[in-house]
């Protein structure tokens, strides 16, 4: 298993470990719902350093980021990141990612852990214009300082106006006495805060220096599970569960992230028929009637058993005390309100469809 610059202080803090994605990764600390609920009231510190970081670079590197990706990088100033995916070649999706434009002819890509090879593969073999590509992976850091006080605890240790790092945008500057942190504002909690990029020998002094500076809002360190809890109630996709190489974004919702407007990119054509025509399935978000927890893979079903779905996230949520979920189901069953059942071991339980988020966090 590899392991992140990280991983010491997880352990003395005694978190519980676990492999995710080829790493050793901490799951929990103090607990799922006491670390969830300290993101969402005050801010909590995640060591998301497994993530992938691509570099792309050169006259052509606009153009390469253009064709492989569904998002429409032409669009977007130097300073801003987007959300965006690799579709595939054959209407589903290698992974998602993030672009983040530092200059004309330098971009950065954030891709996620379990697909780094996959992804970097991806790119590479679809590098036809000659691109100068990095894959930084190894050398770099990451850590996601989340919550309504992110933003007061990392103000203590720069000059850099944090409030002016809008959503979706980022700087690059001295944070915690080190020069050349990517401090950007593309959370995966909904509860606001930053992502910090940095080289991992300063990986433990930045870690320190967050911590002291967050110990009068009780910041705490926050596990993996509780990053799932999160980004479910704000209904964000997870890769290799909400969408993978058997989906497409427009069945997964990500129409807002598949721009037909701008140059060909794979997939184009066939993803704008799915858009005019449509698609026979739909991911969607729904709540429990009944008292149960969906989970990865359970049957969603009509009232009487026949299946039109299956559930591809599920969680209680700690915010609403109930049970939701997302999933795939027949576009007859799609509609906001409609009732469905979940197949909770064996047991019809009630849910309805419902609009995401679930929460809206202030």
């Amino acid at each position: 298993m590899q392991i992140t610059a990280f991983n010491q202080i997880h352990k003395r803090l005694g978190a519980k470990m676990a492999e995710f994605a080829g790493f050793e990764m901490p799951i929990e600390y103090s607990g799922i719902r006491d670390e969830h609920m300290a993101v969402r009231e005050s801010v909590g510190v995640f060591d998301v350093s497994h993530m992938g970081e691509f570099w792309v670079k050169g006259p052509n590197a606009l153009e390469l980021v253009q064709r492989v990706t569904s998002n429409d990088v032409s669009k977007l100033a130097i300073g801003q990141a987007q959300y965006s995916c690799f579709p595939n070649g054959k209407g589903g999706i290698v992974d998602d990612l993030l672009v983040y434009h530092f200059s004309p002819e330098k971009y950065m890509l954030v891709v996620n852990a379990s697909n780094i090879e996959k992804d970097w593969n991806w790119i590479v073999s679809h590098n036809l214009n000659g691109a100068i590509l990095e894959n930084a992976s190894p050398v770099i850091s990451q850590l996601a300082v989340q919550g309504p006080k992110a933003c007061a605890t990392l103000q203590k240790l720069t000059g850099i106006n944090l409030s002016e790092i809008k959503y979706y945008t980022f700087k690059t500057g001295a944070i915690g006495g080190f020069d050349d942190v990517i401090i950007s504002a593309t959370g995966y909690t909904g509860s606001g805060g930053f992502e910090l990029y940095f080289r991992n020998e300063i990986a433990e002094q930045m870690w320190n220096s967050i911590f002291e500076a967050g110990a009068e809002y009780g910041i705490k360190p926050i596990g993996l599970a509780a990053r799932d809890t999160l980004r479910l109630e704000m209904g964000y996709c997870l890769y290799g569960n909400d969408i993978d190489d058997t989906t497409s974004p427009i069945e997964a919702g990500l129409c807002w992230i598949t721009k037909f407007n701008g140059d060909n990119f794979i997939d184009k054509d066939f993803l704008l028929m799915q858009k005019q025509e449509g698609v026979d399935r739909k991911l969607r978000g729904f709540e429990m009637i009944d008292r149960g927890i969906p989970r990865h893979d359970y049957e969603l079903t009509d009232q009487d058993g026949n299946v039109i779905g299956r559930v591809t996230s599920g969680t209680m949520s700690p915010i609403m005390n109930k049970g939701i979920g997302m999933g795939y189901v027949h576009k007859a069953y799609s509609a906001i309100g409609t009732e469905i059942y979940v197949n909770v071991r064996n047991k019809m339980l009630k849910a309805k469809i419902v609009k995401m988020p679930f929460i809206n966090p202030a």
